[in-house]
């Protein structure tokens, strides 16, 4: 059974950071790209990070662009997203998920996702 498990988020002061980690099991994850996605109260799920299976790709949505990094472990099987200079706009459930090849910023095409963390930042 594949699992995706996100590490605990947080509540954290606007310009502060967080690091969130997402661990991946049940298979085989080399040649999945991997993802953050996000989902404020009220809006739809919204694109933030994505990552190719080898790590050497990536890309962002505008509104992060400069202020989180997507990683990937060695072992590919897990994906942070470090947050910095975090903005109460930033506020939201936060989810990892993987694909088969190429990486995306289309939600609709991962295949497994995490159950979501909780990140707040106040102003």
């Amino acid at each position: 059974q594949v699992r995706m498990v996100e590490s605990r988020g947080g509540l954290v002061q606007a310009g502060g950071s967080l690091r969130l980690s997402c661990v991946a099991s049940g298979r085989t994850f080399s040649s999945y790209a991997m993802g953050w996605f996000r989902q404020a109260p009220g809006k739809e799920r919204e694109f933030v990070a994505t990552i190719s299976w080898t790590g050497d790709n990536t890309y962002y949505a505008d509104s992060v662009k400069g202020r989180f990094t997507i990683s990937r472990g060695n072992a590919k099987t897990t994906v942070y997203l470090q947050m910095n200079s975090l903005k109460p706009e930033d506020t939201a459930v936060y989810y990892c998920a993987a694909k088969a090849g190429s990486y995306s910023i289309i939600a609709d095409e991962y295949d497994y996702w995490g159950q979501g963390t909780q990140v707040t930042v106040s102003s």
